[in-house]
């Protein structure tokens, strides 16, 4: 079955996410890791230095759920309207795409 543009910008657009969420995602691992060697050093401002740092990593995480969510929805809403005004609107399209293609050949001539 041959996938629609529409169909291959939201699995690039996943690709994309993925890798995004993976970088962060490995960013947090790596910050529970630190909290998790750093549970045996004495000193009670320390400790609590530690503490903050922990619940400011449990919002992060919570946070980072919240903005991948809403950023997938929205790239997806995005790439279905964007999908229907062409389908609705082809030559109008076809005449974005070719004013901004000449802006961009034009500022890349320039260079």
């Amino acid at each position: 079955m041959k996938k629609t543009t529409m169909e291959k910008t939201l699995d690039e657009f996943n690709r994309t996410k993925g890798k995004v969420v993976n970088d962060f995602k490995a960013i947090v691992d790596d910050a529970e890791a630190l909290l998790q060697a750093t549970a045996h050093v004495p000193g009670e401002a320390f400790a609590t230095e530690r503490a903050k740092f922990a619940e400011k990593l449990k919002h992060s995480k919570a946070h980072l759920a919240e903005a991948e969510h809403h950023v997938y929805e929205k790239a997806k809403q995005a790439v279905t309207v964007t999908d229907d005004y062409v389908h609705a609107n082809p030559w109008t399209a076809v005449g974005i795409g070719a004013v901004v293609g000449t802006l961009v050949g034009l500022l890349v001539a320039r260079r």
